[in-house]
């Protein structure tokens, strides 16, 4: 399995090679983050969120692999649960370790060595983590976030973005939460509220691969 890594870091205790994501800005100025899906799922209420999780896990990987497929970086941002000596491969270890549905989970978003990851401590991905200089270093601002629970960590992280003047997308069919009246009050605050597209993951426009210019539209 390739590890996800931190901007310029190593992975399995070896030196990493750059790659082009490391050196260069995000294409189209477009980032993708994933939201507190790769878990164990052994947290309290976990059975009530993980059939949300479940059905959310192979439309965000379809909109994973577009993403990849035009150079829009991918970053995981998941819960360091209080375990301070842990760090994402270890968490990507024990969700798939753990068996049953958050292995399948895990199994369709298995990160990359491009793939970029922060831990976070608190419910948004930008407390206490390096995501805000990331987005920076990538050169990101416009975000589609992706996850659970679209009216918890999902929305802190989203209305965060906001303030760090982003651009954000929350693609209806790519986030989830406890049950269906939740997420139908979230997506009514998310358009009357909060001003933040819902677009479906399949109908977001991606910006065109590099060097495509003249060939069609994204």
């Amino acid at each position: 399995m390739a590890a996800a890594r931190e901007p310029g870091g190593a992975t399995d205790g070896q030196p990493s090679k750059a790659s082009s994501l490391a050196v260069e800005t995000a294409n189209g100025a477009t980032g993708l983050l994933i939201v507190d899906m790769i878990s164990a799922w052994d947290f309290p209420d976990a059975d009530k969120l993980l059939p949300a999780a479940l059905a959310v896990a192979p439309r965000i990987a379809a909109l994973r692999r577009r993403c990849k497929a035009r150079g829009v970086p991918v970053i995981y941002a998941n819960d360091n649960r209080g375990r301070w000596r842990s760090d994402f491969a270890a968490q990507v270890e024990l969700s798939m370790g753990n068996g049953a549905a958050g292995a399948r989970i895990t199994a369709q978003l298995l990160p990359e060595a491009d793939d970029y990851f922060v831990l976070k401590p608190q419910q948004s991905a930008f407390v206490a983590t390096p995501l805000a200089q990331l987005l920076g270093v990538l050169g990101i601002r416009r975000l589609i976030v992706t996850g659970v629970a679209s009216d918890q960590c999902v929305l802190s992280t989203a209305t965060d973005a906001r303030m760090h003047q982003l651009e954000v997308l929350l693609p209806r069919d790519c986030i989830g939460t406890q049950t269906a009246r939740r997420q139908a009050i979230f997506l009514a605050q998310c358009e009357l509220a909060f001003d933040i597209a819902t677009t479906p993951g399949s109908r977001i426009r991606l910006p065109a691969e590099k060097g495509a210019k003249g060939r069609g539209r994204p």
